[in-house]
């Protein structure tokens, strides 16, 4: 199978290639470096070193014997989508070239706006050229678990049967995103629904929860990043950044906050389960993508436990929530999609996070250098009046 991952040179996509490459898939991929940017414009690096583009590709190639088909691309910009498809012809088409983070989105108006044009226009121009250009192609597209909320209901995995007045109807189960960015996502979500009625469509709507683990070849050039700042790093990675070189983990808030979770090597496998089950012309179908539902203080409990055992001394030390979140809630995702298609998770957390720890010990000066970064200073929720001035213009430009 053909397929295009866009945002390639990101956290899931370098390692979905590899993956992909494993199983014979040909794979082509188009990005724009805009994470890099966006990591650095937070004063931050990748915990784990990542090398050039130019590197990786010749990496691949060695690796795998064949050539990996790269274009740099905006995705901004509907003609070079439109061109990187009609050099791709691609069988399915895996978008994750949009900005994926929640406090990056919540800096100020200008972080918002930026988020919310990237990611809705990005998708709409790989809509629109989908259809002119391989409207038969499969569009796996990468939500989040956070579109929904946390209600005080049980979540289905996109839609839901309702009663109301005596009429009963199937419809999209009810959005309460808490960001900029994730409104952007269920933007992307309607949008993609929307284009899938009206054009015939297959499209494949991943809600994806948190994801965590390394991806360290022999081979250091096939590596893929780790981000641990407060924009980009997420819980389970800083953490774990912070477990490593002895400091104390900063658990938000009560940590009675519940999510889901599910190991890097998991998302790799119901991804490419996905991709491997297409769906039919014209169906829109949402898989909600999670292995454990754990609070933020079951998973500091599980890395400082993880640590522990390999020799680190641990605290965990709660910090105020920068957050505008419900701490104390119910929450029950289904999952059900993916395990039908023969989801099996592989590793326990515990044994995915001892593996994490091991190698991010080799990085300890990296991270130690910007240990500074654990203290979160984006505030989602201000009083009205100016807001403190944190980061630069978001980077925009491609390299």
């Amino acid at each position: 199978m053909r397929v295009l991952i866009t945002g390639i040179d990101g956290y899931l996509g370098w390692t979905l290639a590899q993956h992909l490459a494993e199983r014979g898939h040909i794979v082509a991929g188009a990005d724009a470096f805009l994470r890099r940017k966006w990591v650095e414009e937070m004063g931050s690096v990748s915990a784990i070193p990542i090398a050039s583009i130019e590197d990786r590709i010749a990496a691949f190639g060695e690796q795998f014997d064949r050539q990996l088909a790269f274009v740099e691309c905006d995705f901004r910009e509907h003609s070079e989508v439109v061109e990187v498809l009609e050099d791709a012809r691609p069988d399915t088409v895996v978008h994750l070239a949009e900005c994926p983070s929640a406090p990056y989105s919540m800096i100020d108006v200008t972080h918002a706006s930026f988020v919310q044009v990237n990611n809705v226009t990005s998708t709409l121009n790989l809509l629109f050229a989908l259809r002119d250009v391989c409207p038969d192609a499969h569009l796996l597209k990468l939500g989040t678990m956070g579109e929904y909320g946390t209600p005080n209901l049980d979540i289905p995995e996109g839609f839901f049967e309702i009663e109301y007045r005596g009429q009963r109807d199937r419809l999209p189960f009810p959005r309460q995103a808490g960001s900029w960015y994730h409104w952007s996502k269920v933007f992307d979500s309607q949008n993609v629904q929307f284009a899938s009625q009206l054009w015939g469509l297959r499209a494949t709507d991943v809600m994806q929860s948190v994801v965590y683990g390394t991806h360290v070849p022999d081979d250091s050039r096939l590596a893929t990043r780790l981000d641990f700042d407060e924009a980009f790093g997420t819980a389970v990675h800083r953490l774990c950044c912070q477990a490593v070189i002895g400091y104390p983990l900063t658990q938000y808030g009560s940590g009675t906050q519940r999510r889901g979770f599910l190991s890097l090597a998991d998302s790799m496998q119901c991804l490419t389960l996905a991709i491997e089950h297409p769906p039919s012309a014209g169906e829109y179908r949402v898989f909600n993508q999670l292995r454990d539902v754990l609070t933020i203080g079951q998973v500091a409990d599980l890395v400082r436990t993880a640590a522990e055992s390999l020799g680190f001394d641990v605290l965990v030390e709660p910090v105020q929530n920068p957050r505008h979140e419900v701490e104390g809630h119910y929450y029950n995702p289904d999952s059900k999609h993916l395990r039908a298609l023969g989801f099996v998770p592989a590793e326990p957390m515990e044994a995915v996070l001892k593996r994490m720890l091991k190698d991010l010990a080799p990085h300890r000066a990296r991270i130690r250098s910007r240990a500074h970064l654990f203290e979160p200073k984006v505030l989602w929720k201000r009083h009205a009046g100016k807001a403190v001035q944190y980061m630069s213009t978001p980077s925009q430009e491609r390299s």
